[in-house]
């Protein structure tokens, strides 16, 4: 077995992958994944690092700590904004992983299948990432960059997912379709963000996952449903050419074409909803 490292502050995990290690937070995927051998790498545990867990409110917006758990997001007391991100977090395996599962290791696990990319892209949220040297911020639209791969690069860690204020009232929701009701991986699933005033749309964020290699939103529905009256006449907007980014694959879950079926599905239902 390598070296296991237990940092109790950011400085000294940092230091410590300045060699390759594997980083290990709420360990949901990580043990799974070595099942029946030994693990070989050196491991850079977090989970004692106090400043990378909570959720709190900023001038801009809210900071979600990397290894916030789906149970901490559960409880906390939000904004409607983030219900989608709550309902996603409910998907999330059963209430041992959500207790121990944190946001960071599945946006760095970058799964297509991840529950809480959706609505984290929903949210328009921003990834913060610290070095030795200083830190940067990306767009989750472009961090995750394919099947199991990330912008992460050596040296570097997820400290941070920071969501924005919107400017007008905003409400979310979360749907995610899969072969039964709880503990699946998703079939497909969507998420949306409508921010309203004088009851018409003033920004709309749709986001579909399990339907590509990546998580997308869909700025073209996005785009036709701005300025659109905020009643059950919104689903109208809805058309399958507003699918074009996806690009669903064929597996033992389920076919490409019932994937474009079921997602246009889940956008008409996930509209309904946010105007009910």
């Amino acid at each position: 077995m390598g070296d296991y490292h237990r940092p109790r502050d950011l400085d000294e995990a940092l230091k410590a992958l300045t060699r390759p290690c594997t980083v290990l937070a709420g360990g949901t995927d990580f043990y799974p994944a070595r099942v029946g051998r030994p693990v070989t790498e050196n491991v850079l545990d977090i989970s004692g690092i106090e400043v990378l867990r909570g959720i709190s409110a900023t001038a801009e917006g809210w900071r979600l700590g990397a290894t916030t758990t789906w149970s901490d997001l559960i409880e906390a007391e939000l904004p409607p904004l983030f219900d989608g991100l709550k309902q996603a977090g409910r998907e999330v395996g059963g209430r041992q992983i959500q207790n121990a599962g944190t946001l960071a290791g599945n946006l760095c696990n970058a799964s297509p299948a991840a529950d809480g990319v959706p609505a984290l892209l929903a949210l328009d949220a921003e990834i913060e990432i610290a070095r030795s040297t200083g830190s940067r911020r990306v767009p989750l639209a472009e961090f995750i960059t394919g099947v199991r791969r990330t912008l992460l690069q050596p040296g570097e860690l997820v400290v941070a997912l920071h969501v924005p204020r919107p400017q007008h009232a905003a409400r979310s929701a979360f749907l995610k379709l899969g072969a039964r009701r709880y503990l699946v991986i998703s079939i497909a699933m969507a998420s949306a963000v409508v921010e309203s005033a004088g009851g018409k749309v003033q920004a709309a964020r749709v986001a579909v996952g399990a339907c590509s290699p990546v998580a997308r939103r869909l700025p073209a529905l996005e785009t036709a449903l701005a300025g659109a009256t905020l009643d059950g006449t919104l689903v109208d907007r809805i058309d399958p050419a507003h699918l074009a980014p996806l690009s669903p694959i064929d597996d033992v879950r389920g076919s490409a074409v019932y994937r474009r079926d079921a997602v246009l599905v889940l956008l008409k239902r996930l509209l309904q909803g946010l105007v009910a």
